[in-house]
This record gives structure tokens, sequence and C-alpha cells, in this order.
């Protein structure tokens, strides 16, 4: 399964991923990074979490069929599919078409109480 881990992370941490993928000479995984939990929930809003979930495991789609699959109108979808190719979160085909592509997302991050 092609899985990808959505997290929030300091910079000493994806510096440490880094190192440890040089050493190793290959990757250490896939990896969406917000720098804080704000970032990530800016990005990924409940109608966002929709069209990823929609888009899990579906392979590259149009727009079109991006917004039939979420049930909402082509234009509202639009807006949200291009906030979410900004974040990084979903890809654009050669083709022009739209695509997540894991099969599983992993969610990782931690909160603490406020200083």
């Amino acid at each position: 399964m092609n899985t990808v881990t959505i997290e929030v992370a300091d910079r000493r941490t994806l510096d440490a991923r880094f190192v440890e993928a040089m050493r190793q000479g290959r990757p250490v995984g896939a990896f969406i990074t917000f720098p804080t939990v704000q970032a990530l929930w800016s990005a990924l809003t409940v109608k966002r979490w929709e069209i990823v979930q929609a888009l899990c495991g579906a392979g590259p789609v149009t727009l079109r069929e991006v917004a039939r699959r979420v049930s909402r109108d082509v234009k509202g979808v639009h807006t949200d599919v291009h906030a979410l190719l900004a974040a990084g979160v979903l890809e654009k085909t050669d083709g022009g078409n739209i695509a997540f592509p894991y099969d599983a997302v992993h969610v990782d991050f931690m909160m603490k109480a406020a200083a």
C-alpha cells in the first residue's frame, strides 16, 4: 500500500529526515509536511478532506469527476482543488488531470498544553 504521512514538523525534523534519506540512499517515506497545526487545518478544511478521501487510490481524474465524486459544484471544487495543489497535497498530471498518488493517509501531529 502506498501511504503518505501528513504531518506537522519543524525544520530540524525535516533536516534529520533528509540526512537519513541521504545515508540510506533512498527516500524514508512519503510525507506532506506543514509548519504548524494551524497551517494544516487552513489547507485541509472539511470539504478539502472529502476531496482527498474521494481521490485516495483513484488515480488521475478530471476536475468534473472530482466534483461528481464529492457531490459538489465544479466552481467550488475548483477553488478547493487549487488550494490543495498549492499546498502540495494534490498533483496535476501532464494531461491536466488531478491526482492524489496515494492509497492511504496517515495523519501525525502532537498537541501540547499552551505555554
